[in-house]
């Protein structure tokens, strides 16, 4: 057995089940134990793609997302994705090869030559780990996992020289390493909030991308608080649409802060409490100005942002329960409903007649398709559904609109949640802009195959950045594109494609698109929908 054949083995142990990878001249080896193993290999047209394809099937999955890529160029290429994941504490581990041991960092033009690989990752990885020994590489993969089961899950990155793949592994035990469980808070610091909980009168509760496991935990807390839930991006659906509780609204929004201001008790579980959710306008910063209890995996992010009052440093799942199980018996009655309801309310009046009309799309989006997986791109129709968009308990919401934001994440990463999900609709969001960073990986779609529906909302440029430009009196320059005929490169790859000739269309598109079973390319004339808009 080859070390590269054992690598196969090993994912498997940690029940791995695909990965996203290009193969190449260094990566060969890598590949000899895929063949006649379970692992379904799914080949992206660019490194960027396999990245961002393991990202949404992390986030689908809820398993860690695996890419397998070159040294040099191949690594260099997915690190775009590795920050988007890493900005929005997403598993993933990208397996790379290095330049045979003796030559690495000789400057002698190897082929794929890169110095220093691991001083390349470090800043957009939790752990950079190169293995120098066929018996590093089960260390290695067992510090992977340490970190996605029991740390805040970030990329992890390991590099293997390129004359150890071949190299004799049947020495070495194909054997997973001990499950990590995740650090629960302590016991002092539970009762502590749960003192404060007990004493609040009109509590508020802020869920994040780290609650995303643990939404039922979270209702039933809020329910016996009484409080609001205001969800993030990343927590948007953990309390679903029709909840009496829910606020599915931005904290940037002024309705949203006011809820916020005038709370006695504010209580933040896996949220960074960061700009993008908080402060997107660049207003006046975001402040809490009750007690605030911060729970987190990390504790130095509980150290960031917003100074906390009491700090569960621990998994948000088993702080939500454990405090649930701390509090006094009796539920409370705090107005939670009517304030939850009069911040929704607020939040939407907020929206100017454009955006209202863009949440109006999304809402017969998902009215059509009520549980789909919808992944948004940096677009005008995924930022007006970050600001407001309830989600229901059937359907998920994610995109790159956030933290590292990066363009041309949607296609790429809606086909990584197609293969963790296959029995599930997915729907891709992208602007004309962002879509054309990953036109390539339309081929790879129609490989993955399945109800894949991608939605080109096509302005014909960056148009939330030309608005941009025109509101600061800024001559608007390389915002205005030319757009390829989107329709006839979507049938030239193979998928169904059309473009509705009226709003009233959409929805019975979609619904004919999801049950032909088939990927689909929807391309929608931003001017068509908002023709009634100042």
């Amino acid at each position: 057995m080859t070390l590269g054949e054992y690598l196969v083995k090993l994912l498997e142990e940690y029940h791995v089940d695909t990965v996203f990878g290009i193969p190449g001249v260094h990566t060969v080896e890598m590949y000899r134990g895929l063949a006649g193993s379970a692992i379904k290999h799914i080949t992206p047209r660019h490194e960027q793609g396999a990245g961002f394809m393991a990202d949404g099937y992390a986030r689908t999955s809820g398993k860690p997302g695996v890419a397998f890529v070159i040294t040099g160029p191949g690594l260099t290429n997915i690190v775009t994705a590795m920050g988007q994941a890493f900005a929005d504490s997403i598993p993933m581990l990208v397996i790379s090869a290095v330049n045979h041991i003796g030559d690495i960092g000789h400057g002698e033009g190897e082929l794929h030559e890169s110095p220093n690989q691991g001083q390349l990752v470090a800043q957009v990885a939790a752990s950079s780990f190169r293995v120098l020994t066929p018996s590093d590489l089960p260390k290695a993969i067992a510090r992977a996992f340490a970190i996605f089961e029991g740390a805040r899950p970030r990329p992890v990155h390991i590099e293997i020289p390129v004359n150890l793949f071949a190299a004799n592994a049947d020495d070495l035990e194909v054997k997973r390493a001990a499950i990590i469980h995740p650090p629960r808070p302590s016991e002092q610091a539970v009762r502590q909030a749960a003192k404060l909980c007990d004493a609040a009168k009109h509590p508020v509760i802020l869920l994040g991308g780290g609650a995303r496991g643990a939404g039922q935990a979270a209702r039933e807390l809020a329910e016996h608080l009484d409080a609001p839930v205001v969800m993030t991006i990343n927590g948007r659906g953990l309390v679903p649409a029709g909840h009496p509780l829910e606020v599915s609204a931005s904290p940037s929004l002024q309705a949203v802060r006011e809820l916020i201001q005038n709370a006695d008790l504010v209580l933040a579980f896996g949220t960074e409490l960061g700009r993008t959710d908080y402060n997107m306008f660049d207003g006046t910063p975001f402040s809490v100005p009750a007690p605030l209890i911060r729970s987190d995996i990390d504790p130095v992010q509980i150290a960031r942002n917003q100074p906390s009052t009491i700090a569960l440093v621990g998994d948000a799942g088993a702080a939500l329960r454990d405090l649930l199980s701390a509090l006094e018996p009796t539920p409370k009655k705090a107005d939670g409903a009517a304030r939850a309801k009069a911040t929704r309310e607020a939040a939407l009046a907020e929206q100017d007649q454009k955006y209202r009309a863009l949440i109006a799309v999304l809402e017969g989006i998902l009215a059509a398709v009520p549980d789909a997986v919808v992944v948004g791109d940096s677009t005008q129709l995924t930022y007006a559904g970050n600001l407001y968009l309830p989600i229901s308990n059937s359907a998920r919401w994610f995109n790159s609109a956030c933290g590292f934001g990066a363009l041309g994440y949607a296609l790429p990463a809606a086909i990584g949640a197609r293969a963790a999900q296959p029995q599930r609709p997915v729907i891709c969001i992208a602007g004309d802009g962002g879509l054309q960073f990953t036109l390539g990986e339309l081929g790879t779609a129609m490989e993955v195959g399945g109800p894949l529906v991608i939605l080109c909302w096509n302005n014909h440029g960056f148009g939330e950045i030309k608005s941009s430009m025109i509101h600061r009196n800024v001559t608007p320059i390389g915002v205005d594109l030319h757009t390829p005929d989107f329709v006839g490169l979507a049938k030239a790859y193979g998928l169904e494609a059309l473009a509705p000739t009226a709003p009233g269309e959409l929805g019975a598109i979609l619904r004919e698109a999801v049950a032909s079973g088939k990927p689909t390319m929807i391309e929608i004339e931003e001017a068509l929908f908002l023709k009634d808009v100042d």
